[in-house]
């Protein structure tokens, strides 16, 4: 951290940590908060590991007042959390008081500390009773979030200033409806396009209505979106049936999603792989207007690179890990032949290269290939690892270095140009882990799940540290 503490960051440079609803709060059915798709999801056979359900997760909708004030001890600047709409909008019917006002003390209490909250309004807890018409494969559903959206802002516009609409709407619809490991759980290709294009028009119709509300109350906002980004790394640069390999996965990883919004357009190479699911049947007239409003800031979310090939894999090659044995299927509509070789880098615990460079690439590229993005914050980066409580001590060095050699990446990102403006850490605290359940453990404060008393880890303390020379060197 020596040289990270002397680094020059931009002026006004956040360090973060980041959360999400569905993996914290627990408290799934009190306050008014009915089934998400993930409560639902998480009670059938085999969606996630040991059976785990988030109905008590880390218990934050109970703990948050000492919850923020571990974040003040850490010295955050800022807390990006998410809303969950299963709370704010309960069956899909009408506001609920209760789970708004509990969103409304945590962003008092966060000012009250000095950190700056940074509010993400979809992290992936659609009402169930939404799914059970149709979810985001019926467009209804986007209008219903528009909705969702104004109901957070009628309550927290007068003191919340970041707006992020979706986290990485490729799991929430790829992942989700096709490669049925996330909620709903379903491995339908029809359903997983639509529901792509639909959360992309929900993006374009509350940013509109946000930056509308805003307009007319005089108040000065930033909105963006969050998205998962990767560098599709062929396998063999030389082969033209791996470049062929990456092509395809950046396509339906990254310009899928980027373009809409920055282009106006979908990437036609991509439609043409997809071209026997007739993706262009869910756009209809206008909808890319909406959808490519204009953003202020895109949240960039990455932990590895994907090496991929268009070549099958080995007959003796190991399988991918994966949490349950329940059947699933490629996200990849139109190159579900496209495998990924594992490459010669460190693991973490889920299986993912630890490989700091793609971090600082990605960066730079986006900024070379879009020059018309907004700002970069990084608003996930973390890693998972096996911990090992000792007494009140959590050492977690292969963490602690990986956060390190990430931030460094975002620092060379900067200096060659990428215009990045913050840094949030994946995850605060140790949580439901989606499919994984509690076996996969990201956060910077370990957990124990038992009696659920927070102890910061030694990544914790090296990061509090590093933000705290920071701004020491300013």
């Amino acid at each position: 951290m020596n040289s990270l503490s002397t680094t020059t960051w931009p002026k006004g440079f956040l360090w973060g940590s980041a959360t999400a609803a569905a993996q914290i709060e627990g408290a799934a059915h009190e306050g008014g908060k009915e089934d998400s798709i993930w409560d639902h999801y998480a009670r059938q056979p085999l969606a996630v590991a040991n059976g785990d359900t988030p109905e008590v997760a880390v218990d934050h909708y109970h703990r948050m007042t000492d919850d923020v004030q571990l974040m003040k001890e850490l010295g955050l600047d800022s807390y990006r959390f998410s809303t969950s709409w299963a709370r704010v909008v309960p069956g899909d019917r009408t506001p609920n008081a209760e789970g708004l006002d509990f969103y409304s003390r945590l962003v008092d209490s966060l000012l009250e500390a000095g950190i700056l909250p940074w509010l993400t309004l979809y992290h992936w807890d659609l009402p169930q009773a939404l799914q059970e018409k149709g979810g985001w494969a019926n467009r209804d559903t986007a209008y219903r979030f528009a909705d969702y959206a104004e109901a957070v802002y009628s309550v927290l516009g007068d003191r919340v200033s970041h707006w992020t609409t979706f986290n990485e709407p490729l799991c929430s619809s790829l992942i989700g409806y096709i490669a049925g490991e996330h909620a709903p759980g379903l491995t339908d290709p029809n359903q997983g396009l639509a529901a792509l294009h639909h959360q992309h028009l929900a993006h374009g119709l509350a940013a509109n209505r946000l930056r509308e509300l805003a307009t007319e109350q005089q108040r000065e906002i930033e909105l963006g979106i969050t998205l998962n980004l990767t560098n599709a790394v062929p396998n063999d640069p030389s082969d033209p049936v791996d470049l062929d390999a990456a092509r395809r996965i950046d396509g339906i990883w990254n310009r899928m999603f980027l373009e809409p919004l920055v282009l106006g357009a979908y990437p036609a190479d991509v439609i043409e792989d997809m071209r026997d699911y007739d993706f262009e049947q869910y756009i209809q007239a206008g909808d890319l207007d909406i959808i490519s409003a204009p953003i202020d800031f895109l949240g960039v979310n990455h932990y590895h690179d994907d090496n991929v090939s268009g070549h099958p894999a080995p007959a003796d090659a190991a399988p991918g890990l994966r949490p349950t044995t329940k059947p699933g299927r490629s996200m990849f509509v139109g190159s579900e032949f496209v495998t990924m070789p594992p490459r010669d880098l460190p693991r973490t615990a889920m299986d993912w290269e630890v490989n700091p460079s793609g971090l600082h690439h990605l960066l730079v590229r986006l900024g070379q290939e879009y020059p018309t993005l907004p700002p970069l914050y990084v608003t996930e980066n973390g890693a998972s690892y096996d911990d090992t409580r000792e007494g009140d001590s959590i050492d977690d060095p292969k963490r602690a270095s990986y956060i390190a050699q990430h931030i460094q990446a975002v620092a060379d990102a900067i200096a060659d140009g990428a215009d990045v403006r913050g840094y949030f850490v994946w995850s605060l605290l140790d949580n439901f882990e989606w499919a994984w359940g509690y076996n996969k453990r990201f956060g910077i404060v370990y957990v124990d799940y038992e009696t659920q008393e927070r102890i910061p880890k030694q990544s914790a303390k090296e990061y509090a540290a590093l933000i705290a020379a920071t701004k020491a060197a300013v």
